[in-house]
């Protein structure tokens, strides 16, 4: 038990020796805090959700790394801006990241690694028509049966 206990020791958090940290750690944003919800971010993009070509870019202006990746091969480039739920989320950042023309996802990321994911677009979208059995009642139907109540 102590040979392992000793090993543990020894090992670096793995985290901090990930090439992909490395490398976010390489481009010199001044914020740990952003640089290690990116490097959650990206683990969750490229291990579990298995994007493609996932990779890290740093915004000069905003002093964030922030992640390009493909949902699936093929797929347009997306933009995802790691954010943690800490720091504080402006007009113009989010306006900075649509500007560089890829469809935008805001990750917010808790301090217990919790990652959620709110896509943002440049104006509104309208949303898809739901899907399934619906059966329109009509408001007139629903009425009456209020008013025989």
């Amino acid at each position: 038990m102590s040979e392992v206990s000793h090993r543990a020791e020894e090992a670096p958090n793995w985290i901090l020796v990930h090439p992909a940290y490395q490398q976010m750690k390489s481009l010199e944003v001044e914020d740990s805090a952003q640089v290690h919800a990116a490097f959650l971010v990206y683990m969750d993009l490229s291990e579990v959700r298995q994007w493609k070509e996932v990779s890290c870019v740093k915004s000069p202006e905003l002093q964030v790394v922030l992640l390009e990746g493909r949902e699936k091969e093929g797929a347009p480039i997306q933009t995802v801006f790691p954010l943690p739920t800490h720091r504080p989320l402006s007009h113009q950042s989010i306006r900075h990241v649509l500007d560089r023309g890829f469809p935008m996802l805001l990750c917010a990321v808790a301090s217990d690694s919790t990652l959620v994911y709110q896509r943002m677009t440049d104006g509104l979208v309208t949303p898809d028509p739901p899907t399934g059995p619906f059966q329109d009642m009509g408001r007139r139907q629903h009425r009456k049966r209020r008013k025989q109540q």
